[in-house]
């Protein structure tokens, strides 16, 4: 049995923020568009901000299959510090579910730009780390073993429509009872991202599985949406 665990918060590496930035930049000069009018702040000086840090709960499923490591997301925190949205970049998919839960209701203090509160995006790791286990006991590639043994999920209602220039590679994070948690762009104009994720939302699954279990996975989808 796994005696504890530990669940922290770090922040993204200064190295791959300006990475995000960059590409932010050079996405925005190639839809000729100039970039959303936001405050990108990075997350050491976000995690300063925080009031009210919801822990997330390490999921049964993922201690019983050693599943352990870090989800990345990036939040956007509106005037008042409340997060409204937030979006997997990485993490298995066991422990992206309990994360997201948590990061929704978080609080940070408003981020003052002047006289005036401002709206600010930011990347956060929370880590989930098992502890109590001899380092023997643990299998060596815990995720492989696992992958091989769920069943993906299934999408029940299909999209109109196939691969087009209109159309946006999703990977949603579908949950254990079908419907959308999150979705991220792997491909497509970043003009249709928003109109993509909208659509996803709207779709049902039918759950990944492993065992008698519903869990928590990852599918992609191709989603056709208007030029």
């Amino acid at each position: 049995m796994v005696s504890r665990f530990l669940v922290s918060v770090q922040p993204a590496s200064s190295l791959a923020w300006m990475a995000v930035c960059l590409i932010a930049s050079v996405l925005a000069a190639q839809t000729g568009s100039p970039a959303p009018d936001a405050v990108l702040l990075d997350s050491k000086s976000a995690s300063r901000m925080l009031v009210n840090e919801v822990k997330p709960e390490y999921p049964a499923l993922a201690k019983v299959n050693y599943i352990q490591g870090a989800v990345r997301m990036q939040l956007r925190v509106t005037r008042e510090g409340r997060v409204v949205e937030a979006h997997v970049v990485r993490g298995h998919p066991f422990l992206a579910e309990a994360a997201l839960q948590a990061v929704r209701r978080w609080m940070y203090r408003p981020l003052k730009r002047g006289p005036q509160a401002t709206e600010f995006s930011t990347f956060v790791d929370v880590r989930f780390a098992l502890h109590g286990k001899k380092i023997d006991q643990m299998p060596p590639q815990p995720e492989r073993d696992l992958d091989r043994q769920v069943r993906p999920p299934v999408l029940l209602r299909k999209p109109a429509g196939s691969w087009s220039p209109g159309s946006v590679r999703m990977r949603v994070l579908v949950g254990a009872k079908g419907q959308t948690l999150d979705s991220e762009p792997l491909a497509g104009a970043p003009s249709h991202f928003a109109a993509a994720r909208h659509q996803v939302e709207q779709w049902t699954f039918r759950p990944a599985r492993w065992g008698n279990h519903p869990v928590p996975w990852y599918l992609d989808v191709d989603v056709s949406v208007p030029d």
